[in-house]
């Protein structure tokens, strides 16, 4: 099955799902630095679901929390020109507000989920 393609800010900070920004992989990150943290964030999603017990799961998500800060998608931001985190936001709320009403109906709705 094809990967679908995401919708990305210009300054391929943020992607958005459902309406929301959310933090992009940092592209500094060697390719073996990348790969590494995304097989241990793999294997913690594994184990979230595969969790028996509470503390089992809160150890799960511990371990995804800690590869999403190595991935830069958490924690500090990965860019070093002053500019805020605005993940979680949706774009119209941020500064990419005249670059999300530039984009036409049909991208829109599928950022949000409604296509």
């Amino acid at each position: 099955m094809a990967r679908k393609e995401r919708l990305t800010t210009p300054d391929r900070r943020y992607f958005v799902t459902r309406g929301r920004l959310w933090r992009c992989t940092d592209p500094t990150l060697d390719d073996t630095e990348r790969r590494t943290a995304v097989k241990a964030l793999m294997q913690a999603r594994r184990a979230v679901q595969m969790a028996d017990t509470p503390e089992a799961e809160r150890a799960a998500r511990a371990d995804v929390d800690a590869a999403k800060h190595r991935l830069g998608e958490r924690g500090p931001v990965w860019w070093d020109d002053g500019a805020p985190d605005e993940g979680g936001r949706h774009p119209k709320n941020t500064s990419y507000a005249d670059w999300w009403a530039r984009l036409d109906a049909e991208t829109r709705d599928r950022a949000e989920g409604k296509a």
